[in-house]
């Protein structure tokens, strides 16, 4: 299936088309108007226009980020999406963020307070002990001190 545009719903959601990669543009005899035309030696479907495929992303931003697989604006920006997704899963596990069990403003605010903290800590000790390279995590200084 190849791209086949997109379409903004009535609801204002976003639709993305694909279509049969046989299938091209052509005038129709009849009405003189352009339309699909599917020229498949073995068709998938009866329409003559070829199969047609929709995808709703909705708001799964993750599954659907909003731009086309495989296009040019896509292979521009994956390295950056994949780099602040690391980015933030460091940070979300270094301050002890990922897989909590309470949802409470107050505990969160302490957790992050402490874990900010230890982060702090953890970069003078490094710094004192002239090991940069173990800056980014508390564990590893510890092993090697």
């Amino acid at each position: 299936m190849k791209p086949g545009g997109t379409a903004k719903r009535k609801n204002g959601l976003v639709r993305y088309k694909f279509v049969c990669p046989m299938t091209k543009w052509g005038r129709d005899p009849d009405s003189g108007k352009q339309k699909r035309q599917c020229s498949c030696p073995d068709p998938c479907t009866d329409s003559p226009c070829g199969r047609m495929f929709y995808v709703c992303p909705e708001k799964n931003y993750r599954a659907y980020p909003g731009i086309l697989r495989g296009t040019d604006e896509w292979d521009s920006t994956y390295k950056i999406r994949t780099s602040v997704e690391r980015s933030i899963n460091h940070f979300k596990g270094s301050f002890g963020l990922a897989g909590r069990k309470t949802q409470n403003a107050k505990t969160l605010k302490a957790d992050l307070c402490l874990s900010g903290i230890t982060q702090l800590v953890t970069v003078l000790l490094a710094d004192g002990i002239h090991k940069h390279e173990y800056i980014r995590s508390l564990k590893p200084l510890l092993k090697a001190a």
